[in-house]
């Protein structure tokens, strides 16, 4: 290609501007030059906005939040000293339209029908500039972000209705910054709740009555139950960018406090779990766990799980792979074990017994295993090409109590022997799903099913992203590949359990017909199919009584 083969014996100089035009906006531009040729990127204030919208969107949870890598690679103008991968300035427009559009075999989804051509087209430019700059966000900002809409003394004491809370599930309509709560025994729509852009996570308080979510602008959002009508009751913003949030559920700490995980910037913050109120921050920089124990700013919080057995939450920081074990005993000033692991540290769960917490550092290909209680390392697991088990899940078998990881770069599904005896903490099966390729995202079972339900949604080939894939948990032999069912298209993607455990409600959206499709667990039909204007790319589901108890 023209612009790599210029690029490689090119002399590349970078400037950094702010133009102002006569309409007193600015223009950002990167120009670089060679002996051949001299070609300007320019991106203007108000393309910069929209870019650095897409990117905290689509981008930012593998490259980091400020284009300096992390699961991904880095996304800088020129290559960092000491970084053996190029700037995006040697792969030029046409280089990164075609890694956007197209995907990479490592894990990276294709955009082309999900981004518009106008969008694509920003990126190649956005991505050829510096970053802008990442201002200052804590305790003040945090505090002045803060909504109490309404105080604890007009909230209802009991249920204004004769539901089932236990039974409730929150669905995330990520691209329309909506959550809608649905009744699992009924099936009804009960409310749609603006929410933060892009959320990530919904979590329940420990009572269950509350449901928070957080989205990747940092936005924590506060969802009553016990009202007639689910309401939103209170709202802060814990950063610019974030994908984790967790409350307190050690007996005595119940739905006191919650703690947020941030992206941009990157710290912990610890707030009043019935009002939000912010109480306090704690950056999470700091030396990596490994290699020459370099200094990481950007060190964002990735998964956060609440411990049961102790007054304590485990806060995963990607960037270092420490994992940090906080006591919120005293909240304001809490006290902090960091156990050195392995980069980078994402998403995880817990075993049978509620004591060990496992968590994919998906980039070093590694599970790593933590005693909570004793907060020490046990084990550090290889496993395959980039494992993402969503929480995973736990099974059992003649094998042993199995806890269960997909992977994104790999058609693998790892099985960890988690009981005491031979072959604790080791690998001691792998199967394969349907097709070739990764990109799968999430694993489930319930302790009540005899299947295991896999997703591929990052895979590219459409055939194998819309499906789900069912294993039999005795034998772990492939049962079943369930396909979008007639009038549902899109990618399938993560699976949830009623309380029961005897349905499976899974999304399917970036389609025409997106919807949320339930399955009869026992005989893997469908039972119903929930579609309507009001249904907007559904992605993750979280039963309230499953989410409470870490019932996966």
């Amino acid at each position: 290609m023209k612009n790599l083969k210029l690029l490689a014996i090119a002399i590349i100089t970078l400037t950094f501007s702010c133009k102002s035009d006569k309409k007193g906006e600015s223009d950002y531009s990167v120009t670089k030059s060679d002996s051949e040729d001299i070609a300007a990127v320019r991106v203007s204030d108000e393309e910069m906005k929209r870019g650095s919208e897409i990117y905290f969107d689509r981008c930012a949870g593998c490259h980091g939040s400020s284009r300096l890598g992390a699961t991904g690679t880095h996304l800088l103008p020129v290559r960092p000293e000491g970084s053996d991968k190029p700037g995006t300035l040697e792969f030029g427009t046409e280089g990164l339209k075609a890694f956007i559009e197209n995907g990479t075999p490592g894990g990276m989804p294709e955009w082309k029908g999900i981004m518009t051509e106008q969008d694509i087209e920003l990126m190649t430019r956005f991505l050829q500039v510096d970053p802008p700059e990442i201002p200052e966000y804590g305790m003040n900002e945090i505090a002045n972000s803060w909504n109490l809409i309404v105080p604890v003394i007009d909230r209802p004491t009991k249920p204004e209705h004769n539901r089932n809370i236990d039974n409730y599930f929150g669905v995330i309509m990520r691209d329309a910054g909506k959550v809608a709560i649905i009744d699992g025994d009924t099936k009804e729509k009960l409310a749609v709740l603006k929410t933060g852009f892009a959320v990530h996570i919904l979590r329940t308080s420990a009572s269950g009555r509350y449901i928070y979510s957080v989205g990747r602008d940092g936005r924590i959002t506060m969802i009553d139950t016990y009202t007639k009508i689910p309401t939103i009751v209170a709202e802060v913003k814990g950063g610019f960018d974030a994908r984790s949030v967790e409350v307190s559920k050690y007996k005595g700490y119940e739905d006191k406090y919650l703690v947020f995980g941030g992206y941009s910037p990157s710290h912990i913050a610890i707030l009043d779990a019935q009002t939000l109120e912010p109480l306090s921050v704690t950056p999470t920089s700091g030396n990596a766990a490994d290699g020459d124990k370099e200094f990481i700013e950007e060190a964002r919080v990735a998964s956060i799980v609440a411990s049961h057995t102790d007054p304590v939450w485990i806060c995963n920081v990607k960037e270092t792979g420490m994992v940090w074990i906080v006591d919120y005993t005293d909240p304001k000033n809490p006290n902090i074990t960091q156990i050195p692991s392995a980069r980078f540290l994402h998403d995880g769960g817990w075993d049978s017994t509620g004591k060990y917490f496992l968590v994919a550092a998906n980039a070093s290909n590694k599970i790593v295993v933590i005693d909570v209680p004793n907060k020490k390392l046990v084990k550090i697991i290889e496993t395959g090409i980039k494992p993402h088990p969503g929480r995973g899940t736990n099974i059992k078998n003649d094998l042993g109590n199995l806890w269960v990881t997909s992977h994104l770069g790999e058609n693998k599904l790892s099985f960890i022997k988690t009981n005491p005896g031979e072959g604790q903490w080791t690998v001691v099966k792998e199967v394969k799903a349907t097709g070739n390729g990764g990109g799968a995202l999430f694993v489930k079972s319930h302790p009540k099913s005899k299947h295991l339900w896999v997703d591929r949604t990052l895979n590219p080939n459409a055939e194998l992203n819309s499906v789900v894939d069912v294993f039999d948990t005795n034998t772990l032999e492939l049962k079943a590949t369930l396909p979008a069912p007639e009038g549902v298209d899109g990618r399938a993607v993560h699976m949830e359990y009623n309380k029961a455990g005897n349905e499976v409600w899974v999304s399917y959206f970036m389609g025409q017909k997106s919807a949320i499709v339930i399955y009869n667990d026992k005989t893997l039909k469908v039972k119903q199919i929930i579609q309507g204007d009001w249904v907007e790319n559904p992605t993750g589901k979280f039963n309230v009584y499953n989410t409470t108890n870490d019932i996966y």
